[in-house]
């Protein structure tokens, strides 16, 4: 039966080596079960209940991947993803204070959006538009973001009222926590380690319960996503104002799934005279799969790029996402652990620190920014667009002001180089868009 639902043989794999694959995807992904609850539990972001958003996480997963096996039949697991959680919780819900239950409006949104345009088949389009010059700087901008916060929760940089950020205190024991953890996380990375981010949580975790910084509740309990399930609204999301989440979302979203489709397909050999079979039916996968985490109750979903680490194992087909998939689900009886570990240090009133997934995100952002080896930089026109697209998002602390300043000054700077005809005529669109969005919001 599995043989004929995922063409075993004719994949030239084994029931043993999808396991192994999609086990090993598990562990190099898990670390999103600690990390996306503490970035949309934080209080100074979405605030939702930390537990619930753990529940959310782990059944999108699980959904998702399941989509993505019996859909397009890639060994390509899905969860909430990097960077899109953050804009969802800081930015969204954060800066702009939208109800996390409106934020998870504009995520479903977004993802009915996506829906439409694969089924369609416009999306090919709009991504063959898109300039790779604000592809690679946006990927490389919201590294550095993830990396900014990553360094904040940590303490390893504070804010300052004379510079704006300075030098945290070193000598604080959550900050000398996170130190410890960003250490051993980077030395498991440069050995190549499978996983090496979720056992560099995990390492860091046991040391903070060591040293007591960290109060160990308990290891075994179900969540109850009950505070999160079906609280979307997505009526209160149809707004003028959110129009620009939702097309960042939608942009990210669709960003980051081509690539990580292209990337992940080149090195399992899926890519057949440059493209992908089946491509229609992976897409469909993510972004019904966003739609499902919004109605669970977190951030859009996406598939991941560690799926790599799976296939480098040998999963060949879906069937390694069932494994997959089962793995997450099994987390959901983790819950205290999770909180544990991703709930955060309280260093004063209302005031946490975040020592033990703090370094994943700076792991993350660094992951993040090889993209900028794909610019050109000795073509100014676009490396000039790529730099302020990737420089404006942590210094604004928004992926959406990063975003428009790329668009705008792409075309500009295009145009003004004699090289007008180069440029998309939606990226003129899209331009003039943002610069009304400036005029009149």
């Amino acid at each position: 039966m599995l043989d004929r639902v995922f063409r075993l043989g004719e994949n030239g794999t084994t029931v043993r080596a999808e396991f192994i694959g999609g086990a090993t995807t598990f562990m190099a992904m898990a670390y999103i079960i600690f990390v996306n609850p503490a970035i949309l539990s934080s209080a100074g972001g979405a605030g939702m209940d930390f537990r619930a958003v753990m529940a959310a996480t782990c059944v999108s997963a699980a959904l998702a991947s399941l989509l993505m096996a019996f859909l397009a039949n890639y060994p390509i697991a899905l969860a909430p993803g990097m960077g899109l959680n953050a804009y969802f919780s800081f930015l969204i819900c954060g800066k702009m204070g939208v109800p996390w239950e409106v934020a998870l409006g504009i995520v479903f949104i977004s993802g009915v959006v996506f829906t439409v345009l694969t089924l369609v088949r416009v999306r090919e389009m709009i991504m063959n538009a898109i300039p790779d010059a604000l592809k690679l700087g946006a990927a490389a901008g919201i590294g550095l973001f993830i990396a900014f916060l990553g360094l904040k929760d940590a303490g390893i940089i504070q804010s300052d009222p004379a510079s704006l950020m300075t030098l945290g205190d070193l000598h604080s024991p959550p900050t000398l926590l996170a130190l410890f953890g960003l250490a051993v996380t980077s030395g498991l990375m440069a050995a190549k380690v499978k996983g090496a981010i979720f056992w560099g949580i995990l390492t860091t975790g046991v040391a903070g319960i060591v040293t007591g910084l960290i109060r160990f509740s308990g290891v075994f309990a179900m969540p109850d996503i009950s505070p999160t399930f079906m609280k979307m609204k997505p009526l209160a999301a149809l707004r003028i104002e959110y129009l620009t989440p939702i097309f960042v979302l939608l942009f990210f979203d669709m960003f980051d799934t081509v690539g990580t489709l292209v990337g992940v397909g080149t090195r399992a050999g899926f890519m057949k005279d440059g493209k992908l079979p089946r491509a229609s039916q992976a897409l469909l996968s993510d972004s019904v799969g966003t739609m499902i985490g919004a109605t669970l109750g977190t951030s859009t979903t996406t598939s991941f790029v560690e799926s790599a680490a799976g296939v480098s194992a040998g999963a060949r087909t879906g069937l390694a996402n069932i494994f997959t998939a089962g793995l997450f689900l099994t987390a959901l009886f983790f819950a205290p652990l999770a909180q544990m570990f991703g709930g955060g240090y309280e260093t004063a009133a209302g005031a946490f620190l975040y020592p033990v997934t703090a370094p994943a995100l700076v792991i993350v952002g660094c992951l993040m920014m090889k993209s900028v080896a794909g610019i050109d930089w000795d073509e100014y026109s676009d490396a000039i667009p790529a730099f302020l697209t990737m420089i404006i998002m942590p210094l604004t602390s928004s992926i959406a002001h990063g975003l428009a300043i790329g668009f705008i000054s792409y075309p500009l700077i295009k145009a003004l180089s004699g090289k007008a005809r180069d440029v998309h005529w939606l990226v003129y669109l899209l331009a003039a868009l943002f610069v009304l969005r400036y005029i009149f919001i």
